[in-house]
């Protein structure tokens, strides 16, 4: 079975290449012009054992917020296409990372219906030239065009970097759980029969 999505996205704004493998092995090939998204996207696949390769032009003159986002879309995009029917597929995934004293808790459902809930001590700050409050507008591109329900919760952290990067990794951690396919489910657990 072909897990894998490929992604192009052209605006005003930024023009997306990005594709998928559900299966892979954590590789990771990311250039979107900005070096913290990179990292916490090259992070991701790895953790989630993925493979990535994004190559992202935005209008960084203005600043990272549109490039983040349309990230995030194409994304939720190419997960969205990469599970297909979901058919055999676990669906839920809970992970929880420490990143030395700030923690992050994920609980998803890969179910259709976006939701985010977004509880973190993140303030108004950046992580070298990455306004923080960008990662919470990438995981809203991302479930809006995936169709995932994501809570994310780190109720402690004080370093702003440790705090975003346990968040990604427990994302990625979390979906790699939800998207194992499993023999013992016959077509998509869900009692309706489809998601």
């Amino acid at each position: 079975m072909d897990r894998t999505a490929e992604i192009a996205r052209e605006t005003a704004e930024t023009r997306i290449q990005l594709r998928l493998d559900l299966d892979g092995t954590g590789n990771a090939t990311i250039n979107t012009g900005v070096g913290f998204l990179d990292h916490m996207l090259e992070l991701f696949a790895k953790h989630g054992f993925f493979d990535l390769e994004i190559e992202a032009k935005g209008d960084l003159h203005v600043d990272a917020h549109h490039t983040t986002e349309d990230v995030g879309i194409c994304l939720g995009q190419a997960l969205q296409k990469a599970v297909l029917d979901k058919a055999g597929m676990q669906r839920f995934g809970s992970f929880t990372v420490p990143m030395y004293e700030a923690l992050a808790k994920v609980d998803l459902d890969v179910c259709g219906r976006p939701y985010l809930h977004y509880e973190t001590p993140l303030r108004d700050a950046k992580v070298g030239d990455f306004d923080v409050e960008l990662a919470e507008e990438f995981f809203h591109g991302f479930v809006n065009h995936s169709g995932t329900t994501l809570h994310i919760n780190a109720p402690y952290g004080t370093n702003q970097h440790h705090i975003i990067e346990a968040i990604f990794k427990a994302v990625a951690k979390a979906l790699h759980i939800a998207t194992r396919l499993d023999a013992s489910i016959t077509g998509v657990l869900s009692t309706k029969g489809s998601l």
